[in-house]
């Protein structure tokens, strides 16, 4: 076997159950799921419909680079979403499709890596896991960027040093974050940029939650748009990686796809050509259904936004508790063992959350998830706030 499967931590999720285990909790609650990013909403009818109007092509090959209309589909959507303009996003060099970030954003880091010399990849510390898997996997070291209430839960990238940055083959961004819910600026993608021509990186931007966010005027930025506002029409070293899953509510399609940098794409494309990784083509024709219509994610967006704007004013009398820019997730601060706080509260109020120093490492001495917890608001609006409830009610009483 690769040996560098033996460098692999447990994934959060195994963590998580091997915490509860022994744990009886009160039989006349119900359990409430709150510690995976899954959203609960209803699909679109209209998503399904495609989906089951289409089945008759399980019958054919699907081809890795997939169909015309759903690449034209994502490059519309972007240049919709994102002020491109039009033709901004040339579908045909700049867009591939794939079965969801997590499987794309592992994929990529194997492709990009030259393990002819040194190799980092840095990421955001909390992060998603598959960040720092499929650095290993490619045979590069993780380097982690802290991201803390003192950075405002974004990476200080003008703290890493010159000698740090020349190693960095790709740099990993993610807006709005997970957990944090953290929002990158454009003027700090361009910033980001502007470091990966000095040094010579490539960045891949997951921007898997880019069509959650709060303030309906004020959208969150893509690292194509940023690209773009500083002359880069080629999206020259971008990668971003999106997805139907939180935008659309359908993470059993596993459809997204990545767009950016020609060049990227084109070699991201004969990687996965031998990868074996082309979608089947009723879920093709269902996301491309997806990919033109808005309405169904504004009104996705508006079920977040009225969960948060019930549950914050609950939690926050006895938690530090703030609703985020982007994304579903609360990320407060317990005051203690974060690991000891989401036990007891599966134990006493039948509740799943996810103890936030499961996301982080100890690169610089401290782990910046410890004392944190992630809560998903991943469930119906009346089960987040019954959520809400048990959880204010467990802290009251401990």
């Amino acid at each position: 076997m690769n040996p560098r499967i033996a460098a692999l931590h447990s994934y959060p999720f195994e963590k998580l159950a091997a915490l509860k285990a022994g744990c009886v909790p009160p039989a006349g609650l119900a359990h409430i799921a709150m510690s995976i990013g899954e959203p609960k909403h209803a699909p679109p009818a209209f998503v399904l419909e495609a989906l089951h109007a289409h089945l008759d092509a399980l019958g054919s090959y699907p081809s890795t680079v997939g169909l015309p209309a759903l690449r034209a589909a994502a490059a519309r959507w972007l240049e919709r979403r994102f002020a491109l303009g039009d033709g901004a996003v040339d579908e045909g060099r700049m867009v591939l499709p794939v079965n969801g970030t997590r499987e794309a954003l592992f994929a990529f880091v194997q492709a990009c890596i030259d393990p002819g010399r040194p190799a980092l990849v840095a990421m955001p510390n909390p992060f998603y896991q598959i960040y720092e898997g499929a650095a290993l996997l490619a045979g590069a070291t993780p380097y982690f960027l802290d991201t803390t209430a003192a950075t405002g839960y974004l990476p200080d990238l003008d703290a890493v040093p010159d000698r740090v940055w020349r190693d960095v083959q790709v740099l990993v961004l993610c807006s709005p974050g997970n957990p944090t819910g953290a929002v990158m600026p454009r003027a700090y993608l361009e910033a980001a940029l502007a470091l990966a021509e000095r040094h010579d990186f490539v960045i891949a931007a997951d921007e898997c939650y880019a069509d959650l966010w709060l303030d309906e005027a004020h959208p969150p930025a893509s690292l194509l748009e940023a690209a773009r506002a500083s002359g880069r029409g080629r999206y020259e070293r971008c990668m971003v990686f999106h997805s139907l899953s939180k935008r659309s509510s359908v993470p059993g399609l596993r459809s997204g796809f990545v767009a950016g940098d020609p060049r990227l794409v084109d070699a991201f494309l004969r990687y996965r050509t031998y990868h074996g990784c082309a979608m089947p083509l009723p879920t093709q024709l269902a996301s491309i259904a997806a990919w033109n219509d808005d309405a169904h994610a504004a009104q996705n967006r508006a079920l977040y936004r009225e969960k948060f704007a019930r549950v914050v004013p609950l939690l926050a009398p006895v938690l530090h508790v703030a609703a985020p820019a982007g994304g579903f997730y609360l990320w407060p601060d317990v005051g203690g063992d974060d690991e000891a706080f989401a036990r007891e509260l599966f134990a006493r109020q039948n509740l799943t959350i996810l103890p936030g120093s499961y996301l982080g490492r100890a690169a610089q001495g401290t782990n910046p998830g410890a004392g944190r917890v992630r809560i998903s608001l991943v469930a119906g609006v009346e089960e987040c706030v019954e959520a809400a409830a048990r959880i204010r009610d467990f802290v009251e009483k401990r």
